[in-house]
């Protein structure tokens, strides 16, 4: 399994880069490393919102959520989640938040 280190702290990532013990490894160096090899230059209250709302659906349901529920969750069109997360919500966000790549995730 391949490890990362960024800022000091070593994180175990699967093919794809996603935190191999998801948001129990997840921490602000992580996401600090997300947003730059994701090309976010600022971490926004926005961004922020969609990580939360991603966390909190997670350990609610044990999934990712869909797209659509996504939205309605932040009250943010879908163009404006892949605004604010280049490669999209699947891969941009939910890696960021320390979630498992969702299925259907390409």
């Amino acid at each position: 399994m391949p490890t990362l280190e960024h800022n000091g702290s070593t994180f175990q990532v699967d093919e794809d880069g996603f935190l191999l013990k998801g948001m129990e490894e997840w921490n602000d160096n992580w996401v600090d490393y997300v947003k730059s090899s994701e090309g976010i230059s600022e971490l926004t209250d926005e961004h922020t919102k969609v990580i939360d709302a991603l966390q909190e659906y997670y350990k609610k349901n044990g999934i990712a959520p869909m797209v659509r529920i996504l939205s309605k969750t932040t009250g943010f069109p879908l163009k404006r989640i892949y605004e604010l997360f280049p490669s999209g919500p699947g891969k941009g966000a939910c890696k960021m938040a320390g979630l498992p790549k969702p299925t259907g995730c390409v």
